[in-house]
């Protein structure tokens, strides 16, 4: 999801009401999309965000009981930035996400609970590009959304875990090698930014490096 749609990129579909967010931590869906999500929300549509764990694991001077809290505290703030109104968590363990039976569940579950049109989640290949690698459990969070939305349109499967729906029309990966569509947020860039900067605490405990200036970061991305 990048600042405005080049002439290889088609622009996104906008014929939707509703999405679901499906990401592993705090701050993945600050590094790139919440300024189209501010966007979204700005025009009356509802997005809601399920991240699979709290991000206990981030803060490497932290305690992952303390982190978790913090982070999950932060994470409403960002929420807060871009309007959105549903935030929810899984609880999964930071780090350690397993990919299987009982990931799929608790997302197809969620897609049936809240029934989107599009559903967002982030790369889930091995890189972000050269010299890029991804990490685990981006990985993992990122197939089981995209696997758990067929799970949740066939009634046969987890057939105790809510209605089958069959309405998701669109998956969007963000941050993915190999984009295919993208979002114009030259009016709301801003508030992407004032997401990212939401993870006040996590951020400062990266020690600078690329993060030393969110929004140069952010804008790096943008094309």
């Amino acid at each position: 999801m990048i600042e405005a749609a080049s002439p290889e990129l088609e622009p996104m579909p906008e014929d939707w009401g509703r999405a679901l967010a499906v990401v592993a931590h705090p701050d993945d869906m600050e590094y790139g999309a919440s300024s189209a999500v501010a966007g979204w929300t700005d025009a009356g549509k509802d997005v809601v965000y399920l991240l699979v764990t709290r991000g206990e694991a981030g803060i490497d001077g932290m305690e992952p009981a303390e982190a978790g809290a913090l982070r999950g505290d932060e994470q409403r703030a960002a929420c807060d930035a871009v309007g959105v109104l549903t935030l929810e968590f899984l609880d999964h363990p930071d780090g350690t996400v397993e990919y299987g039976l009982a990931l799929r569940r608790d997302i197809a579950t969620a897609i049936r609970r809240h029934r989107p049109d599009l559903v967002i989640t982030l790369n889930h290949r091995e890189t972000f590009g050269p010299g890029a690698l991804n990490m685990a459990d981006h990985r993992v969070v990122g197939q089981a959304t995209i696997d758990a939305v067929r799970d949740a349109a066939n009634r046969w499967v987890f057939s105790d875990a809510g209605e089958a729906w069959h309405g998701v029309r669109w998956v969007a990966v963000s941050g993915s090698p190999q984009p295919t569509h993208a979002v114009d947020i030259a009016d709301t860039f801003d508030r992407g930014v004032e997401s990212l900067l939401a993870h006040r605490v996590y951020l400062e405990g990266l020690g600078g490096g690329p993060m030393a200036d969110p929004a140069a970061f952010l804008r790096s991305m943008a094309t």
